[in-house]
């Protein structure tokens, strides 16, 4: 899949996919202004022109943008050096919500129908935080 940045200085490569999920938790809602639609891309995804912006924003985990428009462009889980892309990154792509996770910080101002696995933040920590 291709993607590019609102102003296109930065492109983006990344395996096809289908899937994607949301994230309710409230540092994502505050990073979006909604939940985040994402994009689970794994490792193999390649950036071309500008650098992304990086901000460490956990022990484990990593958020970039483009430094010139802002665009949010990708969680990164540093143990697995797994990306998860923003999902309006693709504009051509068709994708299935599949799965949503930290349902227990979703805000009770909107409800979406679809059918999807949720996970609460519990759920998320004892499967992707780093054992020590």
């Amino acid at each position: 899949m291709k993607a590019k940045c609102l102003c296109g200085s930065i492109e983006v490569d990344a395996p096809d996919h289908n899937d994607v999920g949301l994230c309710h938790c409230s540092m994502c809602r505050r990073w979006t202004g909604g939940p985040m639609f994402a994009v689970h891309c794994g490792s193999d995804v390649s950036f071309h022109g500008q650098e992304p912006s990086r901000y460490q924003s956990s022990d484990w985990a990593e958020r970039g943008f483009c430094p010139t428009c802002g665009t949010n462009l990708f969680y990164h889980l540093l143990p697995s050096n797994e990306y998860i892309l923003s999902a309006g990154l693709f504009q051509d792509q068709e994708f299935n919500l599949s799965s949503e996770i930290f349902i227990d910080e979703k805000p009770a101002y909107y409800e979406l129908k679809n059918e999807t696995h949720k996970m609460t933040g519990q759920q998320v920590f004892e499967q992707y935080a780093p054992k020590n």
